[in-house]
């Protein structure tokens, strides 16, 4: 995994991250320990799903402010990209099309998913393509991934807290102090 998520060095070029660049010196924000992987996780998918674009800066800022792992909070922004943003959007109107309490219109719901991939095929891009999906699916559109942001965050956390385990190193056992007399 650790191959996976971007590095320091390469967080620290980034164009998008030059203005709070001093504030990622802290090593703090680069350590792998239970509480800041998991905020880190939650955040990251929180952002990825919440967020049509921009996702990476947000989730580094909130990762700063909360003293989550950077790293980890940057890369499971990457929850959305070119091969999972259609299914994700076409769940999320839908879900949100439920929660509002109204039917789902099938052919709303293919359209979210073909223009996506339309957007693709033209080459004009991501933010464009999920541009014209935001804007033809509307508000149940931005209830659903809201609502997918929160529980995929909120899920993250919960699993990256409560899957963490200590890591040993070989031949090293707990031992147990003598026995009193």
């Amino acid at each position: 995994m650790k191959r996976l998520l971007p590095t320091r060095e390469r967080l620290l070029q980034s164009r998008w991250l030059r203005p709070i660049a001093h504030y990622l010196d802290n090593d703090h924000l680069w350590h792998a320990d239970r509480s800041s992987v998991a905020r880190a996780v939650g955040i990251g998918l929180f952002f990825g799903l919440l967020l049509p674009v921009a996702q990476f800066l947000f989730a580094v800022v909130a990762a700063i402010v909360l003293r989550a792992n950077v790293a980890v909070a940057a890369g499971f922004t990457l929850v959305t990209n070119p091969l999972t943003f259609a299914p994700i959007y076409w769940f999320a109107y839908r879900l949100g099309s439920w929660l509002m309490g109204g039917s789902v219109d099938e052919q709303a719901a293919q359209r979210v998913e073909q223009q996506a991939q339309a957007a693709i095929a033209r080459n004009e891009g991501i933010i464009q393509g999920l541009w014209h999906s935001i804007v033809s699916a509307g508000a149940p559109l931005a209830l659903g991934l809201t609502v997918l942001a929160v529980v995929a965050g909120a899920i993250g956390f919960g699993l990256a807290w409560s899957l963490w385990r200590p890591r040993h190193p070989p031949g090293h056992e707990k031992t147990l102090p003598p026995a009193a007399e």
